[in-house]
């Protein structure tokens, strides 16, 4: 081969590989990066990133479970984490390739679903509570307000089964974990009651009809929450004086994933503080990651929506991996709600 021919071969190698750069297939929650989070990882690492979002665990579930999704990276919630470990799911995270682990708060680097961290990175966390218009009266304060009958046609819940049992299981004094059929029936019962009152089963969807004023009052989870309130002075936030749900969404690779090294700079890119931050400050996301916290705005870090002070985070229950058994129950009687 002559010089130039070898040239021209080398230009199209370099040209061919410019079209074709590495790939990364990421599935989160909406709302959970920064405009800027994707590109920038895109152009640092040299990756193709296709991204999509999805509003609900049980989505998420629904494309993962076969094993054969074609996604990489996905994010569920901490309590979702077991239950796809034990389905072979997830592969094992190499901390040698994740050195910003370092950057977790010390309240996540041992949780409960995960210890060791072997399987899911914390990424953000969030708490559930009750987003209403300050006309509104008298201002809910408790899960049992939502019950009331002036909410008709104006209230939504969460489309989620375990938050919607969460609030009608503390509405009855009983553990938002509880496993008892008694009281998993008995929480059912008052899902039923409350649903004639119900515009509809929302998740993040909810936001825009709150700003609107066409929604008075939400179940909502606390980022959500934040989002709205921040585009309409006439919303107001309240954690449930009879107890509340938190939440951790982490990180995950699937264990399907062909692409396991790029799915780890991608993790460890999403705990760089100042990524973090940025994510955290833009999204209104609490964030797990404690080198980030200083790097926020001073507004943010006292925000009592994001962050609830200590003596409101005292009635704060953690969402648990129910058993199997309950499991099945609460899918039935969360399929009896929905078609009553």
């Amino acid at each position: 081969m002559n010089r130039r021919a070898f040239t021209i071969a080398i230009a199209g190698l370099t040209a061919c590989a410019k079209r074709n750069p590495r790939r990364l297939n990421v599935f989160n929650w909406s709302a959970y990066v920064a405009p800027e989070t994707v590109p920038n990882f895109e152009k640092q690492h040299d990756v193709k990133v296709r991204y999509s979002i999805y509003e609900s665990n049980e989505e998420m579930l629904a494309r993962v479970f076969s094993g054969n999704s074609g996604w990489d990276v996905v994010f569920p919630t901490h309590y979702i984490v077991p239950p796809m470990r034990e389905q072979g799911l997830l592969a094992d995270l190499d901390h040698a390739k994740l050195p910003n682990l370092k950057n977790l708060d010390q309240a996540f680097q041992h949780p409960v679903t995960d210890p060791n961290l072997q399987h899911a990175m914390p990424y953000m966390w969030n708490a559930t509570g009750i987003l209403y218009n300050k006309k509104v009266t008298p201002a809910p304060t408790k899960w049992a307000d939502l019950w009331e009958p002036h909410w008709k046609g104006h209230l939504t819940m969460l489309d989620d089964p375990a938050e919607v049992f969460a609030a009608a299981l503390r509405k009855l004094g009983y553990s938002l974990n509880s496993h008892d059929p008694k009281e998993l029936r008995a929480a059912q019962q008052e899902a039923v009651r409350q649903k004639p009152l119900l515009r509809a089963y929302l998740n993040t969807e909810v936001r825009d009809q709150a700003v609107a004023g066409d929604i008075l009052g939400a179940q909502i989870w606390s980022t959500t929450a934040q989002q709205a309130i921040d585009a309409s002075k006439d919303l107001a936030f309240v954690y449930p004086s009879d107890g509340f749900p938190l939440s951790l969404d982490c990180a995950v690779i699937l264990r399907e994933s062909p692409r396991q090294n790029i799915a780890h700079e991608f993790l460890n890119y999403l705990l760089d503080p100042p990524v973090s931050a940025r994510i955290a400050e833009t999204m209104r996301t609490a964030t797990a990651n404690a080198a980030a916290r200083p790097l926020l705005s001073v507004a943010t870090q006292n925000n009592q929506t994001l962050y609830p002070p200590p003596e409101v985070m005292a009635r704060a229950e953690w969402f648990a991996t129910v058993t199997p058994e309950a499991q099945r129950l609460r899918d039935r009687l969360w399929t009896e709600i929905k078609s009553a």
